[in-house]
């Protein structure tokens, strides 16, 4: 099982999954001409694309969703509160998934995870396949019992570190932006970031990305800095960017 994403960011998310045959893409915050691009980049083609599974309605990752799904004809997968978006208008191709039950796509068992998070009906995702657990963790504002013991064993793992709190007190965005990126529904912080990783098992970890990473919030020294506290216990670290996500991320048994 391998792994990459397009771009990791406020302005645009997608994350893509494969083993083998099967390929999917997790959310898809960007334009077709440019999701074709950054596909085009990782060697892959729309055409490759078994579904879109999304996590919640934003626009950061929900905006090439339908364009691309309706040019290419690739299914799309979604929770029932995050459907309500459409407002009553279908769409061909939608298939609802229950937050409470794991589902299949090709060669991949994937299990949905409710976060906290502004939006209807959110989840983030565990992905499963040949003996390899792939833990997807961005948008939500609080680290829950539930999401820590859903994610304690992963080989690979993406985690937001959205934003350092000081750096938000006193950057640009409107006291109500403020309250709504760093409250209970909102976004991790860097010192929410690394209780987490505290709480999950380590050993295990081959690949540690972190993702979603504010560029007016936050930098990626002060999450070096912040994850230094755990450093000597990981494999791999890596960081994903707005602008070219990352390349790919194999896994191995």
């Amino acid at each position: 099982m391998r792994f990459s994403s397009l771009g990791s960011g406020s302005k645009g998310n997608s994350t893509v999954v494969q083993c083998d045959d099967t390929v999917i893409l997790i959310d898809c915050g960007f334009s077709i001409k440019e999701t074709e691009r950054r596909l085009d980049f990782l060697g892959l083609q729309p055409e490759d694309i078994n579904a879109i599974v999304v996590t919640h309605e934003h626009s950061d990752h929900i905006r090439g969703v339908f364009p691309l799904a309706k040019k290419y004809k690739i299914p799309v997968m979604m929770t029932s509160g995050t459907s309500k978006f459409l407002k009553g208008d279908p769409q061909a191709g939608l298939t609802l998934i229950d937050t409470h039950s794991d589902f299949f796509i090709g060669k991949l068992q994937i299990t949905p995870v409710p976060v906290a998070h502004d939006a209807r009906e959110p989840v983030q995702f565990v992905v499963r396949a040949e003996g390899l657990t792939l833990g997807i963790l961005t948008d939500l504002g609080t680290v829950t019992r539930h999401v820590i013991e859903c994610y304690k064993q992963c080989d690979g793992l993406i985690v937001e570190s959205n934003h350092d709190i000081r750096m938000l007190a006193n950057g640009p965005y409107s006291s109500a932006l403020k309250k709504r990126v760093g409250g209970a529904w909102g976004h991790l912080n860097n010192a929410q970031m690394l209780y987490f990783l505290k709480n999950i098992q380590l050993s295990q970890l081959q690949q540690l990305v972190i993702g979603h990473i504010s560029q007016k919030n936050n930098s990626v020294s002060l999450v070096r800095a912040a994850i230094s506290e755990v450093g000597n216990q990981l494999a791999s670290i890596s960081y994903a960017t707005q602008d070219e996500g990352f390349l790919w991320v194999k896994l191995k048994i």
